[in-house]
């Protein structure tokens, strides 16, 4: 592998690198910063903790060196790189990345998303930038008010291309590529290539290299997998045993809805363990405050939805747990990819309930191996269904067995061997996701009885039913039913604005 000293960066970047204590490129940026320095298009695929991010921000500080200028007029700083990211958190990450490589060069940056107002991103960008990241949103926001043209853009960035077209960007990504000079060089960066995004990269890369460090849909070697067959409406109360008795710290749980998120937090809270959530409908400061918390450990828990699956990056986090199994397989590659970061080691934990085995052997399938399982005593589903989900098709293609475990480690089913060690939401609200699984029915509970199971008190916010309010004078409470008469039943029509006639005296 090359030293950064051998790819052909100026002293400014070197020592900016040094300072960060990077000593030699990850494969991705080895590979993809020549080729940028060069001029060429760029096709660029990692999985996620590869360090992208770094190999496309160096060559295009270096190739905007002639443009650095001390000056204070923004006439001298026009946007002469535009990079767009899918999340908000991620163009922060991107900004700062751009920042600290860029601390010795005279080029501006900002940033620009949703969720904030726009008042002192407009006065960053009337001062003057030449590198600008942000959300296709937000960026049309401003694009709209007049704050910003594109005449002298060089470098055009879509960073997570696959997370723009699951979000439903596309239609904004295309309407700012037609506001850019048809001559720049363009530069597509995404951890995985769907047909769909090959697609979308002919459409606007010219003779693009392709640069793919890793197999389409990889998970990184230095991420233990586990996955604990539990009934679904368990799966709070092991959570919280786990992360009690297992001494578990900055854990980070992924759940499908908002809603669900929130009253895990809840929840998790009222169990004793402190949890924050974090989704769409949070505002960009609470978004801030929960990570900042969570990073720095006075939060234990962070529950989030997929909004968090790019775009957190948090040195050496040690875990990963899928509380909701995800729809789509690749979203599994996503989430678990906050951990095993830069050769660090980390787990990825999944509480698979029976009705998500299907979505696991998905899984399976797209990984090609089999994730271990592992059954906590007194958390097991019914003895009736835990067979077929230990009993999962090996899709392991030579990687070795995975197998059931007790909660001692020991191997009970199979082998333990190859198993164990393998690698959404918009900036002006989150993409709708699936709506939440109620209980499972009758034919699936645990073999366990109510009587035998730890008392849980029961919160009355999430138990009992809806109780509607009272009406007030003109809501759809006080309206007066229909009569209905001996011969049958008759009915009364409103007028469209006079209401019920008056009954006759």
């Amino acid at each position: 592998m090359p030293a950064f000293s051998e790819l052909g960066l100026c002293p400014e970047l070197l020592k900016a690198i040094e300072e960060q204590g990077y000593t030699e490129p990850t494969p991705i940026q080895a590979q993809a910063i020549p080729l940028v320095l060069e001029g060429r298009d760029l096709m660029g695929a990692a999985q996620t903790g590869t360090g992208k991010t770094a190999g496309f921000v160096l060559p295009i500080l270096q190739k905007l060196l002639h443009h650095a200028s001390t000056s204070a007029s923004p006439a001298r700083h026009p946007v002469r790189a535009l990079i767009l990211t899918p999340t908000r958190e991620l163009a922060v990450q991107v900004e700062e990345s751009v920042r600290l490589y860029g601390k010795h060069i005279p080029l501006r940056a900002t940033v620009v998303y949703g969720g904030v107002p726009m008042d002192p991103q407009t006065q960053a960008l009337r001062r003057g930038v030449e590198i600008l990241v942000a959300t296709p949103g937000r960026l049309l926001d401003h694009v709209q008010q007049k704050i910003l043209h594109f005449p002298q853009v060089e470098f055009f960035v879509l960073d997570e291309a696959d997370r723009m077209l699951d979000m439903g960007f596309m239609p904004d990504v295309k309407r700012i590529i037609n506001l850019l000079p048809k001559k720049r060089q363009n530069l597509l960066f995404s951890a995985t290539f769907s047909e769909e995004i090959k697609r979308l990269a002919d459409s606007f890369l010219q003779n693009p290299v392709m640069v793919e460090v890793a197999r389409r849909n990889s998970v990184a070697e230095a991420i233990t997998h586990i996955a604990i067959p539990v009934a679904r409406e368990r799966k709070r109360e092991l959570l919280a045993y786990l992360v009690q008795d297992r001494d578990w710290n900055q854990v980070l749980v992924f759940c499908a809805t908002r809603l669900g998120a929130n009253r895990l937090a809840y929840q998790l809270n009222k169990d004793g363990v402190h949890a924050t959530a974090i989704h769409g409908d949070k505002t960009q400061s609470e978004r801030e405050v929960a990570l900042e918390d969570f990073k720095s450990g006075k939060v234990r828990v962070l529950v989030a939805t997929d909004v968090a699956a790019r775009g957190i990056d948090i040195e050496a986090l040690p875990r990963v747990v899928n509380f909701d199994l995800p729809g789509a397989a690749e979203d599994y590659v996503h989430r678990i990819g906050r951990t095993g970061r830069a050769g660090a080691k980390g787990e990825a934990v999944a509480l698979v309930s029976p009705d998500e085995q299907e979505r696991l052997e998905a899984i399976e399938a797209m990984i090609k191996f089999k994730i271990p399982r592992e059954l906590i005593p007194g958390y097991e589903p019914d003895s009736r269904v835990v067979s077929s989900m230990i009993g999962a098709p090996d899709h392991s293609h030579g990687r070795g067995r995975g197998g059931e475990r007790s909660s001692s480690g020991r191997s009970e089913r199979g082998s333990l061997d190859g198993g164990g060690s393998r690698e959404s939401f918009r900036d002006r609200g989150e993409r709708g996701g699936r709506g939440e699984r109620g209980a499972r029915p009758a034919s699936t509970s645990p073999s366990r009885s109510s009587a035998s199971r730890p008392s849980t008190p029961s919160d009355p916010i999430f138990s009992a039913p809806y109780q509607p309010s009272s009406g007030t004078a003109g809501s759809a409470s006080t309206v007066v039913p229909a009569k209905v008469v001996q011969n049958g039943p008759k009915r009364q029509v409103a007028a469209l604005l006079g209401g019920f006639p008056k009954a006759k005296p």
